[in-house]
This record gives structure tokens, sequence and C-alpha cells, in this order.
């Protein structure tokens, strides 16, 4: 147990340096990162996508080129089956395809995202993109599960040899530092205009090796601290 441990930290030690070298040599060129973002409403709630964009711009470092399907209520496996995300995928170059379906906590869930997980990515490699898995959050009446959802995702990105942008830990870290940020939408499930730009502050950070500490964020100083220290804490 403690070698697979040991090898899965590894494997996201790897994928995250290499990572960070892709992004450096972005900033070095200022080329554009393309990026295919595949997911549900918890992508699209806010326009995560775009707030990634935002980032790029607002740091002028690495640009950001992107398109989205995220359509409500679907996994990986719709993808695959009937949203266009396939075609998109192969409609032109993509960098990376960051994937992101529920919670998937429950074992079956957990099963069937690392299947679909490692099916995306060996389509995306021979397309020529790396794949990164966006780690979401548990609905607040379920946050117990945040410790399910971390691993879950964790084990997906491992299978699929691909890179881990941990959203739902970087909430974990915010919330040690200020309990009553507000993280959720009303729904309590979709995340707040905040919670998007924390799990876009992670996204961007990690695909293109900048620290969270040059993104400039539009929120009151204390506010974008704590964002800035959940995200780098929640990338080491």
């Amino acid at each position: 147990m403690r070698r697979a441990a040991l090898a899965a930290a590894l494997a996201l030690a790897v994928t995250g340096y290499a990572a960070a070298q892709v992004g450096e040599a972005r900033q070095a060129s200022r080329e554009p990162l393309r990026v295919l973002f595949v997911g549900n409403s918890l992508t699209a709630t806010n326009d995560l996508p775009a707030i990634v964009a935002a980032f790029g711009r607002a740091a002028k470092r690495v640009p950001i080129e992107y398109a989205t399907v995220a359509p409500g209520g679907v996994n990986l496996e719709d993808h695959w089956s009937f949203t266009g995300a396939r075609d998109a995928l192969l409609a032109r170059p993509w960098d990376v395809v960051v994937l992101q379906q529920g919670p998937s906590s429950l074992p079956e869930s957990q099963a069937d995202l690392k299947r679909w997980a490692m099916r995306w990515a060996d389509l995306a490699r021979e397309q020529g993109a790396r794949t990164a898995l966006l780690a979401v959050w548990p609905e607040e009446a379920r946050s117990y599960a945040f410790p399910a959802v971390v691993q879950s995702y964790r084990a997906a990105a491992v299978a699929a040899r691909g890179t881990l942008l941990p959203a739902g830990s970087a909430w974990l870290a915010a919330w040690r530092r200020s309990p009553r940020l507000a993280l959720y939408g009303p729904d309590d499930f979709h995340p707040s205009v905040l919670g998007s730009t924390l799990a876009a502050l992670v996204v961007y950070a990690r695909l293109t090796g900048t620290p969270p500490g040059a993104v400039p964020l539009p929120f009151r100083p204390r506010t974008a601290r704590i964002l800035r220290q959940a995200a780098a804490e929640a990338l080491r």
C-alpha cells in the first residue's frame, strides 16, 4: 500500500513538473496555450474558462485560447457519446484538454471517472494534447465527502497520466484561512463567483506555471491574499 501511494505521488509530481515546464516555455515565447474544457455546469457556472483566459490577460504571461463543451448534468461517458466534445477535440489542435465531471466520490463513480479519463486521455494524446483533471467538490450537505472526491480525481489523474487541477483542495485551504468564505453559490453545490475564481486560479497557475501570487484578482486585498495562498497550498 505504501509503495502504491508513493508511486501515485511520484506520478503526480512528474505531471505537475511537466506542466510547469510547458508553462515556462509558453511564457518565454508568449504563444497562447490552447485549452479545451470538457465538463458540466460546475465548469459552465460563472464561465470558469473565461476567467482562466482573463487571468492570462491580466497577468500578462501566458495567453489562453479556449473552447468549452459543458452542458449541465453530463459526465465523461456522455461527452464521449453525444455532446460534441469529441468533435471539438478533433476539430483543431489543442495543447490541453481539461476534463471535469461530478464529485465522483462513490465507488462506482470513482471507477467511472478513472475509466473515461483514461479513454479521453488516449484520444487527446493521439491528437498531440495532454490531459488535465479538474477536481471539483461535493455538495455542501455532503461536505464529508471531500476526501473521497480528492482521492477520486487524484487516482483518475494518475491512471490517465494527466495533470491534476486540485480546485476542491484549494477550497478547503481557503476555508482553513476563512471558514465563512462564500465559495458555494445559492444552491450550495454550484460555485459562487468567488468559488469559480479560486478554481480558475488553480487551473491557470498549474497549466501555465504562473505563481498564484503573480495573478491580479478583482477582490479586496485580504480576500485576494486568501485565494492566492489557498491556490498555492493546493498546488504544492
